[in-house]
């Protein structure tokens, strides 16, 4: 395994935060001899899908470094923000090439930085293993992930076209698209109490 992917133990799966959310997800169940032996190799051919995990990777990286020239010159911050920003825009524009993923309609989850459990057509084996994309949005962060079905329970509510509910634990990841999701779950988390306080106050 690759110093930049993980292997997670159940017990730290229970350590991450879970939130329900909604974004983009495809997956595709897989047979164990499809599942590479590093996933790096497997991101090979999917540079444009992550290409904006990679810059914020980069841009976190190097957040304390512009935070300490925004204090000695803050109009070369400003510009480096903005150099920053353009080069966020042209990643987008490489991810809107990956046309697969984003037609596809917004999925309701059950999302952690260890799994994620959503509805879904097909049944599957409790042990199967699966291939996942998820794309995250506003930040249009594409990770890539390998996982084990751990879960299925029957839908009995609704209208029927999403009838087994699916929990999937995540068994070979990269530490970095494992960050930008524990990134995109505090964003979220910020903005459900930032919406909660703001209904209370007008409750009020």
């Amino acid at each position: 395994m690759m110093n930049d992917e993980k292997g997670m133990s159940q017990d730290e799966r229970r350590e991450f935060f879970r939130i329900d959310d909604s974004i983009q997800v495809n997956y595709r169940a897989i047979k164990r001899n499809e599942l590479p032996q590093s996933i790096d190799e497997k991101l090979q051919g999917t540079d444009r899908f992550t290409v904006m995990t990679r810059l914020q990777n980069i841009s976190q990286h190097l957040s304390a470094p512009l935070h300490r020239i925004e204090q000695r010159d803050p109009d070369i911050a400003d510009y480096l923000k903005a150099l920053d920003e353009k080069v966020n825009l042209l990643g987008q524009s490489f991810l809107a090439q990956e046309n697969d993923l984003l037609a596809r309609p917004s999925r309701s989850v059950n999302l952690s930085a260890g799994g994620l459990a959503m509805d879904i057509t097909e049944k599957l084996e409790v042990g199967s293993l699966v291939e996942i994309k998820l794309l995250l949005l506003p930040s249009y962060t594409g990770v890539v992930a390998y996982g084990e079905v751990v879960g299925i329970d029957e839908v009995t509510s609704g209208d029927g076209t999403y009838p087994y509910h699916t929990r999937i634990n995540f068994t070979l990841i990269r530490n970095s698209d494992q960050d930008a999701l524990i990134r995109h779950i505090t964003r979220r988390q910020g903005e459900m109490l930032r919406q909660r306080r703001e209904k209370l106050d007008q409750e009020q």
